[in-house]
């Protein structure tokens, strides 16, 4: 695996010490002084000393400061070296694509977004995301060797062993394709590929909800999907296809003939509740609306029948919420994408039918919200995703002991 030029290498580390565990603790509790370490570590004076040095040596702790104990010498301080390079992640959506430029441990420092098909293919959708990124780098100051990682969340299912998209149905022109070969010849880091709805849930898990180890995020937007934080890291299934509530069949009471879902199938909760669904009924009702937004925009006029096929696509998606949350027990459900904009009707609509169906040990509870990072959540994510990727204990060891 490539890496950054300028990484320094410590010789003198042993194999016996992991200077990755340290970094970790560095990264979720800077600045510490040695003696701090050593309490929450339980290690010796010279290993904490050994690891310290090897990280400081490598650039990737800093000193920061001193801090003055109540009496003798002022005990020096160690951080993570958050500005030591920096982080490119971007969105992409079905229509737009959202790109940053972020410090070391995926705070966001610049932000770009633009409006872009993802059904144009990956050679056209890459190029202007890698536009992007050279645009932030320079506004920075950086150069493609600072950068330590490269993220990117998409509206399909990902082989993350890979980073490629398997099957997605609406990125035409992706299956299989090699996102991160497409970038190793410009930036020598790693590149990882994500589903944005498990982005989106672990953007909200960690910066919302620490405290909550199960949270189920599911997005209507174009599409729907879900994702889950389970033990506070991403579910992905066995194959990385778990979420997929868009595909699941419906059988509606009374109904003649299913609608024909963007997949192939028939049935869906997608083809039932999902934007691009919203904004076919509407047309048929009447309504001069083509983009999801322009739907969103019409439920809030208080329009009877706009309100009323929101409200229903709530109570058909909650049905299949409804059995998530049987099945997966989470503490939080968070409803993200263009329609959770939509006032408190599809809300409503959901809370309806989980709270009747769910068995109430389920229920007791588990709290039904809207997002708090909205838009920015699948950017989010990607970003503290990718950190906790590029600095993970194993990979720091394997890269410091070389």
């Amino acid at each position: 695996m490539n890496e950054p030029s300028g990484w320094a290498v410590s010789p003198a580390v042993s194999p016996a010490v992991s200077p990755g565990e340290m970094l970790a603790l560095l990264r979720a509790s800077s600045p510490l002084t040695r003696a701090e370490v050593m309490r929450r570590t339980g290690l010796s004076r010279s290993t904490v000393a050994q690891r310290l040095d090897a990280l400081l040596t490598a650039g990737l702790v800093v000193a920061a400061g001193e801090e003055a104990p109540g009496r003798g010498r002022p005990a020096g301080q160690f951080a993570f070296h958050r500005d030591r390079g920096v982080l490119l992640v971007v969105d992409v959506g079905a229509t737009a694509v959202r790109a940053a430029l972020t410090d070391l441990t995926g705070s966001i420092r610049l932000e770009r977004t633009t409006a872009l098909d993802v059904a144009e293919g990956p050679h056209r959708v890459l190029g202007v995301i890698d536009g992007l990124f050279a645009q932030m780098l320079a506004e920075a100051g950086r150069a493609a060797a600072d950068v330590y990682g490269i993220g990117l969340d998409v509206p399909g299912p990902v082989d993350i062993g890979s980073g490629q998209v398997v099957s997605p149905p609406i990125m035409s022109g992706w299956d299989r394709f090699d996102i991160p070969g497409w970038f190793r010849p410009r930036y020598g880091c790693p590149v990882m590929v994500e589903n944005d709805v498990n982005a989106m849930a672990f953007g909200e898990q960690r910066s919302v909800y620490p405290d909550t180890e199960a949270l189920l995020m599911i997005k209507v937007g174009t599409g729907i999907g879900a994702g889950l934080v389970a033990g506070s890291a991403v579910y992905r299934g066995a194959d990385g296809a778990a979420g997929d509530i868009g595909h699941m069949q419906l059988t509606v009471p009374g109904e003649t003939t299913q609608p024909e879902c963007r997949c192939g199938n028939t049935g869906c909760v997608e083809a039932r509740a999902g934007g691009w669904a919203l904004v076919r009924d509407l047309r048929a009702a009447g309504y001069p609306v083509s983009t999801v937004d322009e739907a969103v925009a019409l439920i809030r006029t208080g329009d009877t029948t706009a309100v009323g096929l929101v409200r229903r696509a709530g109570r058909l998606l909650g049905g299949a919420v409804a059995d998530a949350v049987s099945l997966l027990n989470p503490r939080v459900v968070v409803i993200g994408g263009q329609l959770a904009a939509a006032e408190e009707q599809l809300l409503a609509g959901i809370r309806e039918m989980v709270y009747r169906r769910s068995l109430p040990l389920a229920t007791a509870r588990l709290r039904i919200v809207r997002s708090t990072l909205g838009q920015r959540a699948g950017l989010v994510g990607t970003a503290l995703l990718l950190a906790d990727l590029v600095f993970a204990p194993r990979r720091i060891d394997e890269l410091l002991l070389a």
